[in-house]
This record gives structure tokens, C-alpha cells and sequence, in this order.
């Protein structure tokens, strides 16, 4: 009944009933869905101390990834095949488990197919469900869940997926805290919005990070002298866009620009798409640079308006980057 009841300065009734949680006890990591351990570089650049207790990545290049630039050495690990047991989750008097889940977004992007994350639905966004299965596995649960992914997986055509994902968290003690934050109001040069959901063990009061004032732009990330080594020289190019041609993976055009772009860059106060060459011609003057489009395919994609990055792609991006200010 307080849900929509607010106090001066933002405040709300729970901010007297719940506590603020405070983490006070060694932190064990556990990151599903793990990629290349983007959340324990956050920890790490908190200044945090923390375990790396248990990875879940099938991807083996992800992990071989994680591996060489935290210095641990996980296998791969397939999300469907591991019991509760395997995460090992003991002493929860003793440390505090955080516990990441940040599921493919494939399913739910509008870079995607869009098929949703259903229960059953054998989608990989649907592998969240395996969460689920997980959490109802531990014999003891982990203090704090963090979910990072694409805005629409709280969309008219997700939420009721979501809704039954946080009601079946509410039933197992946590309380749930959401948002949609945009890397640009925390320090970073890019526009690029995530939903985040912060679940807490407990009744405990949560406030996300007030927005910070950006104070570097792209034109501060770039180089302006680029190893050779870097470039794909125009004969490898030509040779991949042939190949890619004989195989139907490329239509045969007179002109085959290497097709990337910038998702919806900020341009004159406003989001425009644009390929790279346009990019590369145009001094675009903006302080964040917009989210890139990536999908795993191999090859090249032939539509310029919904474009796949490969190794060309990023390479060619950056190149025309360089090639003028941002």
C-alpha cells in the first residue's frame, strides 16, 4: 500500500523500514553466464575483495578469455548440465555470495530474433529458467543476485516472463530492486542502456547510483597512431568478400563496403543509423558514441541497416574513427 507513497528528497516509506544492506562479510563470487567476467572487472575496479569462487561459461574462447585476464583457471561449463550442489554455496553466516546471471539476450534484443525468454521455450534467453532450477537446487542461498541485460527484457512482450521471474525470487525471500541505466551517465563514453535487477536476501532498502557527469569523450579513448598490424590489408579483403560470395553469403554488388555500423550514434541531438564509410566522411561531433551491434555469425552481413561485426567490421570502425574527431 506504500508502493506509491513518496517523502521529500525522493524518499520513500521503506527507506525507514528497510535497513540499507551492507555487505560485511568476504565476498565469493559466482558469475553465470560468465562471458569474460565483466562483473568481477566492476568489482575489481570498486577496489573490492572478493573470491573468484565459480564460473558458468560454455563459450570456450570466452573462458579462455576470463582465464587470461582474471588469472584463474575455470573449464567450460555448460549452465544445463550443473546441479545447485556444484556451485558449492556453504557458511552464509560466514560469507557473502553474489551471484550474477547475466542470460543471453539474443531472444529479447531488437538485434535479434525476438523470440522471447518463455519458460519451455527453448530460446537462449529462456536459459534464465535454468536459474531458477539452480536456486530451488542450493541448500543455502546466495545474498545478492545481479541481472544486467537489454531493456526489452522488461518490454510489453517480456514482462510477463519477468514479472513471473522477480515473483518467484519475492517467494524465495529477496526483495527486488529495478532500473534501466545508460552507460553514459556513469563515466562512459557510449550510449548504451541496460536494465538492471539488484535482488537482495531479506527485507533491505537499495538505491541505484545517482547518474555522474561525463567527463571523457570518445576523441579521449582513440589513438591517433594505429599499429598496421591492426588493419586487414586490401587483398585479404578482397579475398574474404570473394569467398563469402561463392558461398552465398555475400550477394554479388558492385561496391562491397565492409558492412558495420554504429547503432543509432547521437548526431545533432538526435540517434541516426549510419554505416561506417558514412562515419568515415562525416565529422560527427558527439560525446558518446552509440552501441555496436553485434551478433555471433560467421561472415560477413550484406545489409548495411542491420549489420554483423566481425574482426573486418571492428577494425574498419575503428579506422574511420581515427580517420576524424569524435
Amino acid at each position: 500500500m506504500f508502493d506509491d507513497y513518496e517523502c521529500e528528497g525522493n524518499m520513500t516509506i521503506f527507506d525507514y523500514l528497510y535497513p540499507t544492506f551492507k555487505i560485511d562479510k568476504p565476498i565469493r563470487l559466482i558469475e553465470l553466464f560468465a562471458g569474460v567476467g565483466s562483473q568481477a572487472m566492476a568489482l575489481r575496479d570498486l577496489g573490492a575483495e572478493f573470491e573468484h569462487y565459480r564460473v558458468v561459461e560454455f563459450d570456450k574462447h570466452a573462458i579462455a578469455s576470463y582465464n587470461a585476464i582474471h588469472g584463474t583457471d575455470f573449464p567450460t561449463m555448460d549452465i544445463t548440465q550443473i546441479f545447485g550442489s556444484d556451485l558449492a554455496i556453504t557458511d552464509t553466516d560466514k560469507y557473502c555470495y553474489i551471484l550474477t546471471y547475466s542470460f543471453p539476450c539474443q531472444d529479447l534484443s531488437i538485434a535479434g530474433k525476438m523470440q522471447g525468454m518463455t519458460k519451455g521455450s527453448d530460446t537462449r534467453s529462456g536459459l534464465l529458467w535454468e536459474v531458477e532450477r539452480l536456486l530451488k537446487e542450493v541448500k543455502e542461498l546466495p545474498q545478492v543476485l545481479l541481472m544486467e541485460n537489454v531493456p526489452q527484457v522488461i518490454s510489453d512482450a517480456n514482462i510477463s516472463d519477468f514479472h513471473k521471474w522477480q515473483k518467484f525470487l519475492e517467494d524465495k525471500g529477496y526483495t527486488n530492486y529495478v532500473d534501466v541505466l545508460n552507460a553514459k551517465d556513469y563515466g562512459v563514453a557510449q550510449n548504451r542502456e541496460r536494465c538492471f535487477m539488484v535482488s537482495l536476501l531479506g527485507q533491505w532498502n537499495y538505491k541505484f547510483p545517482q547518474p555522474v557527469p561525463l567527463t571523457k569523450t570518445m576523441a579521449d579513448y582513440l589513438e591517433d597512431e594505429v599499429d598496421e598490424k591492426y588493419y586487414i590489408n586490401s587483398e585479404k579483403a578482397q579475398k574474404l568478400i570473394q569467398q563469402l560470395i561463392e558461398s552465398g553469403q555475400l550477394g554479388q554488388q558492385e561496391n562491397h563496403n565492409i558492412p558495420c555500423k554504429l547503432d543509432k550514434p547521437y548526431i545533432d541531438g538526435k540517434f541516426v543509423s549510419m554505416t561506417s564509410d558514412e562515419l568515415a566522411l562525416r565529422d560527427v561531433g558527439t560525446e558518446t558514441v552509440g552501441t555496436i551491434t553485434a551478433r555471433y555469425h560467421k561472415g560477413l552481413g550484406s545489409n548495411g541497416d542491420n549489420a554483423v561485426i566481425t574482426q573486418i567490421g571492428a577494425i574498419d570502425i575503428e579506422r574511420s574513427q581515427t580517420d576524424r574527431q569524435l
